[in-house]
């Protein structure tokens, strides 16, 4: 399975108000591996980019303006995308400013119909409810490193996300059986297993068979051995 971890960066909040796409940052896995493969692509706005926004992500007008625009990079973003399952933290938030933003540009399309859409988001809230879920809180709940995110980028964000979501979907949890720390909500760690999906079978030798057909003879003297039990029915 093909799977993209997007996220962008906006002027502002409402694209509805005339805000634009100014950055788009994509990383691609392949059956949860990934693979090397990025879009990165900074975009002129049609506007200005509000200073609260420049707070935020630190792309300021001035970084902005000799970069294309986003109809001189549609195509090749939503080529990348085409056919892949979107991870998105807020799905809402980019879909509607990408989907926004194709409609502006007389681009037939829209996300929903060439890509699967999945809210990483709404995945956080679903397993950790009442629980803070944005991707810095994501990040300190999984043992994630984030220190050199100081400032909200697309291509970065995604980076992070794509381990957030590795971790979300099919991590481990390792439970403290000491008092967790108050920020460690509960002393709970979920970790990435690396190899979830090429895991080696190990098949036993004759000589661990006889180990093993013994240990269970010295369990069934001491009770009935479930084991033994089922292993004679099969």
């Amino acid at each position: 399975m093909r799977q993209i971890v997007l996220d962008t960066e906006t002027t502002g909040l409402e694209p509805a108000q005339g805000h634009n796409i100014i950055e788009i940052g994509c990383v691609e896995m392949f059956n949860r591996r990934l693979t090397g493969k990025t879009y990165h692509q900074y975009v002129k706005p049609d506007r200005d980019v509000d200073e609260e926004a420049v707070q935020v992500h630190g792309i300021t007008n001035d970084f902005l303006d000799d970069k294309p625009r986003f109809a001189e990079v549609v195509d090749e973003f939503i080529e990348f995308i085409r056919g892949a399952e979107l991870i998105i933290h807020n799905a809402a938030f980019d879909v509607g400013f990408i989907d926004t933003e194709l409609e502006r540009n007389n681009h037939p399309e829209r996300v929903a119909n060439i890509c699967l859409i999945t809210d990483s988001l709404l995945l956080a809230r679903k397993k950790h409810p009442g629980q803070k879920n944005n991707l810095d809180a994501l990040c300190k709940r999984y043992g994630i490193e984030n220190g050199h995110r100081e400032l909200h980028g697309a291509l970065l964000d995604s980076e992070i996300l794509a381990d957030v979501y590795l971790a979300l979907t099919g991590g481990q949890t390792n439970l403290s059986l000491a008092g967790g720390d108050d920020n460690d909500e509960g002393g709970s760690r979920i970790r990435r297993l690396e190899s979830a999906l090429e895991l080696p079978v190990l098949t036993p030798d004759m000589d661990e068979l006889s180990d093993h057909d013994a240990f269970l003879q010295r369990l069934n003297k001491s009770g009935d051995c479930v084991w033994l039990k089922q292993s004679e029915q099969d």
